[in-house]
């Protein structure tokens, strides 16, 4: 099924301009990460439909993907560690922040915690996206943590919105996919912006 849309989109794609090699390998990248991303998507909005939860699951979508543009984070190399990661991102974490009964001091302390993380590790880049402009880093840095200092102000503004669970969500997330701990996990480099420097002063 993969193949047969990428194949298909290169096709139609080349139709219109035509690509060398080096092109064609980045395009074929592109679009396979579009595939997944909507593959992905759809399987998790059903499971959550399912459970009940599919309008808080797609607040989350929506918050994360804001301060993930921002924080960035891991990206796990396989389409099934990216599908198992993201069941347990959006379905399990926010099956317990919806469920279970949080004071609110164990929320702010969440908060807190999450955007501690973000200061330490925010944004975290990846092999395929260095982030070598210092400038541009901590931009990146004080947005995520801006955005997430917003999110808790929301959460605590409203504490009986059906936004806090998501806004919760989200944080969390964030969070934890910027750890140098869970780049390691998954045997993945981080930092990679000083590699990438390295390699240009080379």
């Amino acid at each position: 099924m993969k193949k047969k849309f990428l194949d298909f989109a290169v096709t139609f794609i080349q139709k219109y301009k035509n690509y060398d090699e080096k092109e064609l390998e980045k395009l074929r990248y592109g679009l396979e990460g579009i595939y997944l991303t909507f593959i992905k998507t759809a399987i998790i909005l059903v499971i959550a439909f399912m459970l009940g939860i599919f309008k808080q699951v797609l607040l989350i979508l929506l918050f994360f993907n804001i301060i993930r543009y921002t924080g960035f984070g891991f990206h796990a190399d396989k389409s099934y560690q990216c599908l198992i990661l993201s069941i347990i991102y959006f379905l399990t974490i926010p099956i317990f922040y919806i469920y279970v009964p949080l004071p609110s001091f164990f929320k702010l302390t969440i908060c807190i915690l999450c955007i501690i993380s973000f200061i330490l590790f925010a944004p975290a880049d990846t092999p395929k996206r260095p982030l070598p402009n210092k400038k541009k880093r901590k931009i990146r840095k004080l947005l995520t943590v801006f955005i997430g200092g917003l999110y808790s102000i929301i959460i605590f503004a409203f504490p009986t919105s059906i936004l806090v669970p998501s806004l919760l969500s989200s944080l969390t997330i964030e969070a934890i996919i910027i750890q140098p701990l869970f780049y390691k996990v998954f045997k993945q480099p981080y930092n990679n912006y000083k590699t990438y420097t390295k390699g240009l002063n080379t």
